[in-house]
């Protein structure tokens, strides 16, 4: 059985989080065009009409029930997306999700993304009742890697050349968090706002 909720808006301290919509394609083309953002992030688009295809992704999963994404903002600017965070591969009868996030490199090295992801942790285990919450990242990928362990997951392993990306194999570390850890415990007792 698909659950399909109403669409979560979240807050943070300062952040809002809120759906796509395709009033963002400018800022998620400026995101996703970037080779600071791209580096290590599964996509990469060359032209504004190629980003047609990630608007397209937003959508296919949040109806067909296997992902839900955020466009992160700050709040007194509400139609400026920074960047985007949220689930995908999500197997609703296993209780289980991945995360994914990017940000735009002007907004980095601030705890923003820290926020949101606390702030979605929170909604996929209380709200969208997730079990287990999966993140990968290349280990040449610092900042992501810092901000998957500062939120509490475990290192799994290494899933060795599992990708092909612009012409070579990369690794991946492979990460996750059970709701039933210890470090989950603060995404279930209380809201980020």
């Amino acid at each position: 059985m698909s659950v399909k909720p109403d669409f979560p808006v979240l807050r943070t301290q300062r952040l809002g989080l809120r759906r796509i919509v395709a009033e963002d394609r400018a800022a998620i083309f400026q995101g996703l065009s970037d080779p600071q953002v791209t580096q290590y992030y599964g996509v990469h688009y060359e032209t504004f009409e190629s980003t047609q295809a990630q608007m397209d992704w937003y959508e296919l999963i949040l109806r067909s029930g296997t992902g839900i994404w955020w466009g992160l903002h700050l709040h007194d600017t509400p139609q400026t997306l920074i960047g985007t965070c949220g689930f995908y591969e999500w197997e609703q009868e296993h209780h289980c999700a991945e995360l994914g996030f990017w940000l735009l490199p002007q907004y980095a090295g601030q705890g923003l993304m820290s926020e949101a992801c606390k702030a979605i942790l929170h909604c996929g285990y209380t709200r969208l009742q997730m079990h287990r919450v999966q993140a990968r990242a290349e280990p040449e990928n610092i900042a992501s890697c810092r901000l998957i362990e500062r939120a509490g997951f475990q290192l799994e392993g290494v899933l060795r050349e599992c990708e092909r990306k612009q012409e070579r194999y990369v690794s991946l570390h492979c990460y996750s968090l059970l709701r039933t850890d210890a470090q989950a415990a603060i995404y279930l007792k209380e809201s980020p706002t």
